[in-house]
């Protein structure tokens, strides 16, 4: 009969025949080997290939062999868990700005862009990266020697919060970057991308606290950003955070020479990537059929987005277009136009205070005591969509539209 094959990625360890610190050493590399791999299968590929309870046990095992002998270490996939609180968030210095994006919301405005692009760079054609505008929270992850060491928030551009323990309790994130299909770690690596909440999470989110009285946070980017700049890290490990990466703004021991390749490489290292939204495209008439067919497919996806970026993909023509002050000249968001729905009102109830002053509020239950007062006020008037049954047009971002 013929022998069943072992599997590496499953390694086969037994924490209770292990009696020394030398065999536990060894189990150990093994154990975070396999974890990594198959954090790597089911956050990056989105194609594991052993069931949850294979993965559990191996978590388990890793846990408690470095537990019994001392092997815990920053970098281990059993850190991804929370930390005790602190009082207070550091400050971070980005080791490049980090800068905003100018916003252009029509077609006019991308072509323009194109024209100033091609002038300067005297091409007749330009190569292109399109990608979606994630809309949550910007964040920087510094790896040295292949560790993460530092996850840091946007902030003034120049300095940024320091959010390490908290970002490492994101299950999408390796804490040590893997060396796969020939591609080394690099000593030191800069990397940028966006924090978000799922929609479903976000859903479930503000109907727990709903439940709890507690006041639902108004978007998932809300409800992103206050995960993260928790202080204490408990909190944002039950928030069921995700992000995707997509910059490389600096990385010293590889040669990266587009934005395109920075985002091949990414994956290689394990790191969360958007590859199947990501396009290399040429010309601007092709960067500006991907914002078409983003517009038509936003409603089908799990995070928000409210845009798409168009890159430069070279490196040295973005060396040559430079920056202004706030935004590179190399880039451009294409926002989406702000969505819109009707509201209807039906039911304005009134207090009447001492002076015989209305203070206007809505029916309980229906959150309409987190109204702003002037909006309440308006929504009273007669005429102005207060009155029972009336339709009221907001736009989605919260700000009333006409």
């Amino acid at each position: 009969m013929a022998t069943a094959k072992k599997n590496k990625n499953i390694p086969e360890i037994d924490p209770a025949a292990i009696d020394s610190k030398a065999a536990a050493e060894k189990a150990v590399a093994e154990l975070r080997e396999a974890v990594r791999y198959h954090d790597y299968r089911y956050y990056v590929l989105d194609e594991p290939v052993i069931a949850d309870a294979q993965y559990d046990l191996l978590f388990e095992n890793l846990n408690l062999l470095e537990e019994k002998f001392a092997l815990v270490s920053p970098d281990s996939p059993t850190q991804q868990v929370a930390g005790e609180p602190r009082q207070e968030l550091g400050t971070v210095n980005h080791p490049l700005p980090m800068l905003s994006l100018k916003a252009a919301y029509d077609e006019k405005e991308i072509r323009y862009f194109d024209q100033k692009c091609r002038n300067k760079l005297g091409a007749k054609g330009v190569e292109y990266v399109v990608e979606p505008k994630y809309d949550g929270l910007s964040i920087e992850l510094i790896y040295e020697n292949g560790s993460l060491v530092t996850a840091a928030t946007r902030g003034d551009g120049e300095t940024g919060e320091d959010v390490t323990a908290n970002v490492k309790t994101i299950r999408a994130l390796p804490l040590s970057l893997l060396a796969s299909q020939g591609l080394s770690v690099p000593t030191r690596l800069v990397v940028r991308g966006e924090i978000y909440m799922p929609l479903d999470r976000f859903n479930e989110l503000n109907r727990q606290r709903g439940k709890e009285g507690e006041q639902p946070f108004a978007n998932p980017r809300n409800a992103a950003a206050g995960s993260v700049r928790q202080l204490d890290p408990k909190i944002t490990a039950q928030r069921t955070l995700h992000l995707f990466l997509y910059e490389i703004p600096l990385c010293e021991g590889c040669d990266i020479k587009s934005h395109w390749q920075a985002l091949e490489a990414m994956p290689k290292w394990g790191l969360p990537v958007n590859r199947t939204m990501q396009f290399l495209v040429k010309g601007i008439d092709h960067a500006l059929e991907y914002h078409g067919k983003m517009i038509d497919k936003r409603d089908e996806l799990n995070f928000e987005i409210d845009g798409v970026v168009i890159k430069i993909n070279d490196f040295k023509a973005r060396e040559k277009l430079g920056r202004r002050q706030r935004d590179p000249r190399w880039a451009i968001a294409y926002k989406f136009e702000p969505r819109q729905a009707l509201t209807r009102v039906k039911e304005i109830i009134v207090n009447v205070g001492r002076t015989g002053t209305p203070h206007p509020r809505g029916p309980a239950g229906a959150g309409a005591d987190r109204w702003c007062g002037s909006k309440a006020r308006l929504a009273a008037q007669p005429g102005a969509g207060g009155r029972k049954g009336y339709p009221h047009r907001r736009h989605r971002d919260g700000g009333a539209g006409g």
